[in-house]
């Protein structure tokens, strides 16, 4: 695994998700409360950023703004139509530097999907 740091403690308000372009990967972080999530940031249905869209602080979903799909951020699952694919989840370390995201090494074969 590869840890990146894409941001400070303060950078990202509670309830807000932001981009972030790591390795070729875009990543949607979101923060709820004190804990932040990490899932791929196209949406499996119309690849559209799902950092763009709402961040729901009592189900931990975040809401596609292009057709309204809610992705669990803990696991990167839709639960709701019209997305049937889940997207990609990664693990987030809390550090006294920042916020960091753990990445899979790049594998060639992958590099086109991103």
């Amino acid at each position: 695994m590869i840890s990146e740091r894409l941001c400070g403690f303060d950078d990202l308000a509670d309830c807000e998700a932001r981009r972030f372009d790591v390795a070729g990967i875009r990543i949607a972080l979101a923060r709820v409360g004190e804990n932040y999530y990490a899932i791929g940031d196209r949406c499996s249905h119309a690849d559209y950023s799902l950092a763009e869209g709402e961040v729901d602080e009592f189900d931990c979903t975040l809401e596609c703004p292009k057709h309204g799909s809610l992705f669990d951020l803990r696991t990167g699952e839709p639960l709701t139509l019209p997305a049937i694919r889940p997207v990609a989840s990664y693990e987030v370390r809390v550090r006294e530097h920042g916020v960091f995201v753990a990445l899979p090494p790049p594998d060639d074969d992958e590099a086109d999907d991103r």
